[in-house]
């Protein structure tokens, strides 16, 4: 459960990091508090899993670099195993579940186009599975703002 002070924080900061050299003091100043409150907020939410990642979203492709969906259909025996190898690659972004033939989906983020299809090689190696390559083609912008401190209480 959110503390109040978790559920401001987090409000305000979905969208609308401050650019400057120190965004967690301007976000403090704004609610009173200090910048190592703040900042301590974060990463206790981040270590107790309540907060899954924090930090920015990049359209990398303008960078050189390449995003790709990727699909697998790993055995049921297997799943458990090719999931930690899968996942202990740092170009996958994330990894999930589908209940369907290609049962594991996963994002690979890359530099450049050659360490993407490295990366799709190294997993095919390890887990003996072949990796389908989906890149992305166009961009398409979906934001998502639960509000956090208004309203009646998620799940009511």
């Amino acid at each position: 459960m959110l503390s109040p002070d978790d559920a401001r924080l987090l409000e305000r900061l979905h969208g609308d990091l401050p650019l400057t050299e120190r965004p967690f003091a301007d976000v403090a100043f704004e609610f009173g508090w200090t910048e190592d409150y703040v900042i301590g907020r974060l990463s206790a939410l981040l270590e107790s899993g309540m907060l899954t990642r924090f930090g920015p979203l990049f359209q990398i492709e303008r960078a050189g670099g390449l995003f790709v969906l990727a699909a697998m259909a790993v055995p049921e025996a297997r799943y458990a195993a090719v999931t930690a190898q899968v996942n202990a690659l740092p170009e996958v972004a994330h990894n999930y579940r589908r209940d369907h033939a290609l049962n594991m989906w996963f994002v690979l983020g890359t530099e450049t186009p050659a360490q993407c299809a490295a990366a799709i090689a190294r997993i095919e190696d390890e887990t003996g599975l072949s990796v389908l390559a989906f890149p992305k083609e166009r961009e398409f912008f979906v934001e998502l703002k639960l509000p956090l401190t208004i309203g009646e209480a998620h799940g009511a």
